[in-house]
């Protein structure tokens, strides 16, 4: 069946939610909606909407008129087996002693590599991105340098892919959590698909909101691939609960904003030991004083 997308941006949030509520009343309706920041600071929120049906022209450009945003630009999609395409483009990925792949490459697993198995049908968090890879070569940087997590958290944590990683290389368990419910039930069943059901505990929580968190702190050492604005938001948290020389790994940070992301650590207690650039992104290895 073939489907339809309708995009538009718009300055402002407000003005974006309410475009987005207002396209849910369109004939034909929408199958979903949704209202995304675009990741640069600008203030510009992006509009979408998918539609089974074409959708109404004149509607749109009502809308568009309406709430201030950009004509919409709207496309027919073709029909795509999603799943099969992801397994032929996500090729498997080597982080330092890690090795990142679905089930479809399991046979590629090299014997010295840690395997890390993510299936193209979860494929948020898979290592492909600049931010996962970062992170990855951040927990190899240190494991390398000697370090050893005695009590780790993965906040915000996707597919659980960090969680997984430092659970395969040390002997305690870890925590993960995220806010969205969909993204738990996906890192447990990554969990479950590494057999690590009793190595990594993933709880549903904003931050560090959970009381299964607030028993484990603090520690020595926290993920938080997420964003610039969350990340800057979680910052006293982070001085909290991270114990005296403990490490965070922050990620999900494009270039322009790792000085902004690194104040606000810094007025928290921290100090940068390790900054890698891949892409667009920026991962930092930041230390407790």
């Amino acid at each position: 069946m073939p489907t339809w997308t309708a995009l538009t941006t718009v300055n402002g949030q407000d003005d974006a939610e309410a475009l987005g509520a207002a396209m849910e009343n369109l004939v034909p309706e929408p199958t979903g909606v949704g209202v995304f920041e675009v990741e640069d600071d600008s203030g510009i929120w992006e509009v979408g909407g998918y539609f089974v049906e074409e959708p109404d022209a004149a509607g749109l450009a009502l809308l568009a008129s309406m709430h201030g945003a950009k004509d919409f630009s709207v496309s027919e999609l073709p029909e795509v087996d999603w799943v099969a395409h992801v397994k032929r483009e996500l090729a498997p990925v080597e982080a330092g002693r890690f090795f990142v792949y679905g089930s479809h490459d399991a046979a590629s697993l090299p014997e010295d590599k840690i395997g890390l198995l993510i299936d193209a049908a979860m494929a948020f968090g898979t290592g492909h991105h600049g931010t996962t890879l970062g992170c990855l070569r951040a927990l190899d940087h240190l494991a390398q340098d000697g370090f050893v997590g005695e009590n780790v958290a993965d906040i915000g944590c996707g597919t659980a892919v960090l969680a997984m990683a430092a659970a395969k290389i040390w002997p305690n368990p870890v925590i993960a959590s995220d806010i969205d419910e969909v993204a738990v039930d996906v890192a447990r069943a990554n969990v479950a698909a590494n057999a690590l059901e009793n190595r990594v505990l993933c709880v549903e929580a904003a931050g560090f909101g959970a009381e299964e968190i607030a028993a484990k702190a603090p520690f020595d050492l926290v993920f938080a691939n997420i964003l610039k604005g969350p990340l800057i938001g979680l910052a006293p948290e982070m001085g909290r609960n991270i114990g005296k020389d403990g490490y965070a790994i922050l990620s999900g940070i494009l270039n322009p904003q790792a000085e902004d992301v690194l104040e606000s650590y810094t007025q928290n207690g921290f100090k940068l030991t390790q900054r890698e650039e891949i892409g667009d992104w920026t991962t930092l290895i930041l230390r407790k004083k």
